[in-house]
C-alpha cells in the first residue's frame, strides 16, 4: 500500500461556527455535567484526596492507550513506597501523574498555557529534553496492521509555526469566539495532528484537555479523566480523529468529545459520591467506637491513598510512629483498614477505596 503524503494542518481557527442542533445541545449537556462535577468537588473538603486518586486513575487509563500496562496494586504500593523497586511500566504511570500535577501548578500560577509549558510536561513524561521533532521521519500505524495512517508534518520549522499558533488559540479567545468545550476538542485534534515530539504526543495531549478545561474555569482541579471514556471508544477515537484529516468532518469529532466530557463527568460525580459516603461511614465508625482516636486529619489521610504506612500517618498527624501504629491497628480491628506485609513493611489498606478504582 502506498504510503500517504505528509499532513500538515491547518492554521487555527477552524472555518466553522458549529452552530448544529445537535452540536448546541451536547455543548448544553457537557457543560452542565461540568458544572455539577465542580459543585460536587467542593464536598470533599480536603482537594487532595481527589487529585491523588482521580489523577493516578487518570494517569493509569492514559498510559494504557499507549500500551504501557501496570497494575492498581504495583502503582498504588510504588506511589507510598521509600525505595520501591517497581517496573518501568509503573514508573511512567507516576511520572504521567507527576506532570499532571506540574501542569496544574504552573497554570495556578501563570494563568497561561504556553508551549514551554507543554514542553515541560513533555519532558517529566519521558524523562528527557528532546523537545520539539527536528528530524524527519515521525509516522503514525495502525497497532493491529501496521499500516501508516499519518505522517506529521517533517520539517522543523512548520512544527514550530504550527505549535506557535496552537498556543495563541489556547489563550487567546478573539482567535475563535466558541464554546471551550469545543474548543478543547479543536485543541486536542490540533495538538495530535502537529504531533510535535518523538514520543510521549497522546499523554501530553490528554493532560492538555483537563489542564485547558481547568484554564476556562470550567474545573478547580484536574478530575476529569477522558482516558477511560477513549480506551472504551477507542477505534472511534481514531477513526474520527482521521475523519477530519481527511474530510474536514468536524462535527462528529467535536460531538465525540462533548459526550466524552459529558459521560466522564457523570462517573467521576458518582465516583466522589462513593468517596464522601465511605468517608463519612468510617467518621461514624471511628467516633461511636474509637472516639479518642478521631480527627479530621486522621479521617484525611486515611483516604488521601488506598495505601498507607505508619511513618506517613505520624508526620500527616504529628504523633510519634508508636502513636501512629496504635491508630492503625485499631482501625484495622474495626474493619476500616486492612493490614497487608510485604517484604519488611506493613501497609493499612483502605480496602473499600482500593476497590473503588480496582474496578
Amino acid at each position: 500500500m502506498e504510503t500517504p503524503r505528509e499532513f500538515i494542518p491547518d492554521i487555527l481557527p477552524v472555518k466553522s461556527n458549529f452552530l448544529s442542533k445537535k452540536i448546541y445541545k451536547a455543548v448544553i449537556e457537557a457543560n452542565k455535567a461540568l458544572a455539577e462535577l465542580k459543585g460536587v468537588a467542593l464536598t470533599i473538603p480536603n482537594q487532595v484526596i481527589l487529585f491523588n486518586s482521580l489523577a493516578l486513575q487518570e494517569a493509569k487509563d492514559s498510559s494504557e492507550i499507549e500500551n504501557i500496562i501496570t497494575t492498581h496494586d504495583e502503582l498504588f504500593r510504588a506511589m507510598v513506597a521509600d525505595t520501591a523497586i517497581v517496573s518501568k511500566e509503573t514508573k511512567e504511570v507516576q511520572q504521567y501523574r507527576e506532570a499532571v500535577r506540574k501542569g496544574f501548578e504552573n497554570l495556578k500560577e501563570h494563568k497561561i498555557f504556553t508551549v514551554n509549558h507543554i514542553l515541560e510536561i513533555q519532558s517529566i513524561l519521558l524523562k528527557n529534553d528532546a523537545g520539539v521533532r527536528k528530524l524527519p521521519g515521525t509516522m503514525l500505524k495502525n497497532d493491529k496492521a501496521g499500516q501508516i495512517i499519518l505522517v506529521s508534518p517533517q520539517e522543523h520549522q512548520t512544527i514550530i509555526n504550527l505549535f506557535k499558533n496552537l498556543e495563541k488559540y489556547i489563550n487567546d479567545d478573539s482567535v475563535q469566539d466558541i464554546d471551550p468545550t469545543i474548543k478543547m476538542a479543536i485543541i486536542h485534534y490540533q495538538f495530535e495532528s502537529i504531533h510535535p515530539f518523538y514520543d510521549g504526543n497522546g499523554r501530553t495531549g490528554r493532560i492538555i484537555n483537563i489542564l485547558y478545561l481547568i484554564l476556562k474555569d470550567l474545573l478547580d482541579l484536574p478530575i476529569l479523566y477522558l482516558s477511560r471514556y477513549i480506551i472504551k471508544n477507542k477505534s472511534d477515537y481514531y477513526y474520527l480523529l482521521q475523519e477530519v484529516r481527511t474530510k474536514n468532518n468536524w462535527d462528529e469529532w467535536i460531538l465525540f468529545m462533548l459526550s466524552a466530557i459529558q459521560q466522564t463527568s457523570k462517573e467521576t460525580i458518582q465516583t466522589i459520591h462513593q468517596i464522601r459516603k465511605m468517608m463519612l461511614e468510617a467518621k461514624d465508625i471511628i467516633r461511636k467506637k474509637e472516639s479518642s482516636i478521631y480527627s479530621k486529619d486522621l479521617l484525611e489521610v486515611l483516604f488521601n491513598h488506598p495505601y498507607t504506612k505508619i511513618h506517613h500517618v505520624a508526620e500527616y498527624l504529628s504523633i510519634h510512629r508508636q502513636t501512629a501504629s496504635k491508630y492503625l491497628n485499631k482501625l484495622t480491628k474495626l474493619g476500616i483498614l486492612d493490614k497487608v506485609k510485604l517484604g519488611k513493611e506493613n501497609y493499612y489498606i483502605n480496602v473499600r477505596l482500593y476497590n473503588l478504582f480496582k474496578n
